[in-house]
């Protein structure tokens, strides 16, 4: 069975209130961990690595300040 993302919204919108309040715990879940696969992924292959020189030669230069 393969849903489109119309029928994702149309199913969502349907929830009532009590699964839509659970509806977004999970998929705040969901997303987290998504994205931290991916920053993990990238930092693995490379990707993050010419910010990460960015930053340091930002930060050499005097362009950042203490938190």
């Amino acid at each position: 069975m393969t849903r489109t993302i119309e029928d994702v919204v149309k199913a969502v919108e349907q929830l009532p209130q009590d699964q839509l309040k659970q509806f977004r715990a999970w998929f705040q879940e969901f997303d987290s961990e998504a994205w931290d696969e991916q920053i993990e992924k990238d930092t693995k292959t490379g990707k993050l690595d010419i910010l990460a020189q960015g930053a340091i030669a930002d930060h050499h230069a005097g362009k950042s300040k203490k938190l």
